[in-house]
């Protein structure tokens, strides 16, 4: 059985350049519209630190919209999880200009006071945003994909009453932050974990869900639309050494290619859901969750957002959160077995 969970990161750039509004907030209603016609639903992780920051000094009229936006996302039935990237809680404002602690820039590496002041603060801050005192996430997706090293974060994630974990992508490798997880290419479409967020525990109280990525040919990866994509990001990296390091991440015989639905064209898409389709129609008892990403500030072809709801539609592929298949299935015994 194949479950489809649309997540889309919500943020401006990692630099605090941007504006709200065309990075965010337009996006975010245009890919909601589109999501509530097909009367499906998405996992919206809020990049709270940044929103917090950027309310306090009011350096963006468009913080109200946003503000709206996400308790409208929470009346209608979408899913909020927390994405955070640290760097902003020290940020200071100068110049026009945000200038961010990258010192910070790794959750998982700080102390683990820091750790969780940082997610007291982010969840607390959900909670006054919504009017909602018991308002928990139920997901969490770590800034630039960092979850490693692992064990202090999840047990500060659980404390808080977070369930689920989607920063990895199997294959993933970053040499400046030391993110690696090729380790996790042999683990199934799901797992629990504690300690190592790479490695399936039957014990561990988060259950990973991957950001479903394959690894592919180096030359297949670049697409007008992706490279267009990647460019942007690269001229937001100044500093020459880290556009250098960047690179490097790159130079791979196979590199894994996320299903990116703001950055995949509409027959990259189908090709890789055609494959896991045929799959579950071999073994239709084995449970697929399928978890696509996106980000608002990518989200420039609504027109693939809309023909791929449509594509799942007549697939028949239910579209879910998080919550909804956690509560519909054991996913604990589910993704164990998955382990086997």
């Amino acid at each position: 059985m194949i479950e489809f969970i649309f997540t889309i990161d919500y943020e401006i750039y990692g630099n605090g350049e941007g504006s709200l509004k065309e990075l965010v907030y337009e996006p975010a209603e245009k890919i909601k519209d589109i999501f509530e016609k097909w009367n499906a639903r998405f996992v919206a992780f809020i990049e709270v630190a940044e929103i917090e920051m950027i309310e306090a000094i009011y350096t963006d009229q468009a913080i109200d919209l946003v503000k709206h936006q996400i308790n409208d996302f929470y009346r209608n039935g979408f899913e909020l999880g927390l994405h955070l990237h640290p760097q902003w809680y020290n940020a200071g404002y100068e110049n026009g200009k945000w200038r961010l602690d990258y010192d910070e820039y790794n959750l998982c590496t700080l102390p683990g006071d820091r750790i969780k002041e940082i997610v007291d603060r982010s969840i607390a801050y959900l909670q006054k945003l919504l009017g909602l005192s018991d308002f928990t996430p139920f997901s969490f997706r770590a800034g630039n994909w960092l979850f490693q090293p692992t064990r202090t974060i999840a047990k500060v994630l659980v404390d808080h009453g977070i369930k689920v974990d989607s920063s990895v992508f199997k294959g993933g490798l970053q040499h400046q932050h030391k993110l690696d997880y090729r380790r996790a290419l042999k683990n199934g479409y799901c797992w629990p974990f504690m300690d190592d967020v790479n490695v399936p525990d039957p014990q561990g109280q988060l259950i990973e869900f991957p950001i479903y990525a394959k690894m592919v040919p180096v030359w297949k990866l670049p697409t007008t639309k992706r490279i267009g994509l990647q460019l942007k990001v690269l001229t937001k990296i100044r500093a020459i050494k880290e556009r250098f390091i960047r690179i490097l991440d790159f130079i791979r015989l196979y590199h894994p290619l996320k299903l990116d639905f703001c950055r995949m064209t509409m027959k990259e898409l189908t090709y890789v859901l055609a494959k896991e389709i045929q799959k579950d129609q071999i073994n239709p008892g084995q449970f697929r969750p399928i978890i696509a990403i996106g980000h608002t500030k990518d989200l420039i072809d609504i027109e693939t957002v809309d023909s791929l709801l449509q594509y799942l539609r007549t697939k028949d592929i239910p579209i879910s959160t998080f919550k909804e298949i956690y509560s519909k299935y054991n996913l604990s015994d589910k993704c164990i077995k998955l382990m086997q």
